[in-house]
């Protein structure tokens, strides 16, 4: 695991405010392998018309056509916000090895906040999860954002 958190998580929330700037709601995710960046992306499940095209999934398609393959063993996904249960299951499939995230997801989070299914003994993967990193800067822009769309 890198110890160049904060620096991976700046990436992500440079993603994330990618996101925001095409109307996505603000989340961000970089993969990175032996401290080298492998691929970045941002949520679009908005532009996209697909339903699947979260932060997560939509790095881990850029790394499927970066590597030339559809398993990332060794690597670690940095995201602004806690992975969701479909997210999750993509990157446990993919053999990601950790999961680095930021805001905890109350809601949604299946890395510690609603459930946790990272320590989960039913998947033949077992997938590192740490969150809080840079928590504050991830949650503000996902409260800025819903702030200023409710003003809309």
């Amino acid at each position: 695991m890198s110890n160049n958190h904060d620096y991976y998580m700046q990436l992500a929330i440079e993603q994330a405010r990618l996101a925001e700037k095409i109307g996505e709601v603000p989340v961000g995710a970089v993969l990175v392998q032996d401290d080298q960046l492998i691929a970045s992306a941002h949520n679009q499940p908005i532009s996209n018309n697909d339903p699947t095209a979260h932060a997560e999934i939509q790095v881990l398609r850029a790394a499927g056509k970066e590597l030339g393959n559809y398993r990332f063993p060794g690597t670690t996904l940095y995201v602004t916000l806690e992975p969701c249960t479909m997210c999750l299951g993509a990157m446990i499939h993919a053999r990601v090895s950790c999961v680095v995230f930021g805001a905890f997801d109350e809601k949604t989070g299946v890395c510690g906040s609603c459930q946790d299914l990272s320590t989960s003994e039913c998947f033949n993967h077992n997938i590192e999860a740490e969150g809080g990193i840079l928590a504050k800067d991830c949650k503000k822009l996902l409260q800025e954002f819903f702030k200023n769309r409710r003003k809309k």
